[in-house]
């Protein structure tokens, strides 16, 4: 569970934020159709300001640290290749979440690895540490009811789903504690070039 920074008293701003890939529009839309489905469905409910994502890190800092973190995250960014993400079929966590499987997390796995080089400049203190997901998937349905989860589970649990994109960069999103919503603060491009052995050596 989340700490309140204990340097919530120094009078700096901090935000939570999280880094994302997102699939293309046409699959956006077509995973946005399928959870207005399933809520009419089942009344679970969806947001449809949030667009279909995959979370890679979560992590709260303060304001004035966004420009060092940008301009890391950039570095990290440019030296992966984009890369191919394949959708395949449904998966949950009992009893409340029902998702979109990943086909291969490999190299989803790896980006979060190289991300964690940047982990110093993903924490407010020393109780809030960054949070990598391991497990990356789409939601499809969350904080589910039992009912909900039972009914919706074996409604989708074997039903045909397909889709795929190219990551071609990240996005860093932001939020205060009063907003309900993230914003896109600033996008990422995999560029491929040659790794800069000086720059994963600031924050180890």
């Amino acid at each position: 569970m989340k700490q309140i920074p204990s340097l919530h008293l120094s009078g700096y701003q901090y935000n939570e934020y999280k880094i994302v890939l997102e699939p293309n529009k046409n699959l956006s839309d077509k995973i946005l159709l399928l959870k207005k489905e399933f809520s009419e469905k089942y009344g679970s409910k969806v947001e449809f300001q949030v667009k279909p994502q995959i979370t890679i890190v979560k992590f709260l800092q303060f304001e004035m640290m966004e420009i060092r973190l940008i301009n890391h995250l950039k570095n990290i960014a440019s030296t992966y290749a984009p890369f191919n993400i394949e959708l395949k079929g449904y998966g949950n966590y009992p009893s409340h979440t029902i998702y979109l499987n990943i086909e291969s997390k490999q190299q989803i796995q790896n980006l979060t690895k190289g991300l964690k080089s940047a982990r110093q400049l993903m924490k407010v203190d020393k109780n809030n540490e960054a949070h990598f997901i391991n497990d990356p998937n789409i939601f499809i349905a969350q904080k589910l009811l039992p009912w909900q989860y039972e009914k919706g589970w074996m409604g989708y649990g074997h039903r045909y789903f397909t889709g795929r994109f190219i990551a071609e960069n990240m996005l860093l999103m932001k939020k205060s504690f009063s907003q309900k919503y993230y914003r896109s603060m600033q996008r990422f491009e995999f560029l491929d070039q040659p790794v800069d052995s000086s720059q994963g050596q600031l924050f180890l």
